[in-house]
């Protein structure tokens, strides 16, 4: 039996030099395929996920105005301290501070929609999407992706 298994191995040979570089240059090539468009998948995941932060605002500022009747502008600091359980990337003040950023606000239009203006919001490295007046429709109808440009606004 141990000569058969010696006569056997004797016919098997390794991988060349050449048979493993080869190898390794398709494996190279492929990463180099792969690696940048797994960056797309990452932007455009973040971009997504500011504006469904929009779309929670959105829906909190519909139960305060729900609840205050009167009122035709809230601002997101208002709104995350007690309507919202987490803003997101939405910008807000802290509490209590002198310095609330009023442009970051929803209002109630005239039709009854809610639309939502922030200033710049940075989803990945220097891009940013801004909300200028934007209803749940035109977040909802924005077809860009977050790798596209590096600056966009709804609005």
């Amino acid at each position: 039996m141990k000569k058969f298994i010696q006569n056997k191995l004797k016919d098997q040979k390794g991988l060349t030099l050449i048979e493993l570089l080869a190898v390794i240059v398709i494996l190279a090539i492929i990463a180099a395929i792969a690696i940048p468009a797994i960056g797309n998948i990452i932007e455009n995941s973040r971009y997504s996920a500011v504006k469904s932060d929009a779309l929670n605002t959105l829906s909190a500022a519909n139960i305060y105005f729900a609840e205050n009747p009167t009122k035709t502008k809230v601002t997101t600091s208002t709104l995350d301290s007690g309507y919202l359980d987490n803003a997101g990337k939405i910008p807000v003040a802290v509490v209590g501070s002198e310095t609330a950023p009023t442009n970051n606000f929803v209002e109630k239009l005239a039709s009854g929609d809610l639309a939502i203006s922030t200033t710049a919001i940075t989803y990945a490295g220097a891009k940013t999407v801004t909300f200028t007046g934007a209803t749940v429709t035109k977040i909802n109808a924005d077809e860009n992706k977050g790798s596209s440009s590096a600056n966009k606004t709804i609005n």
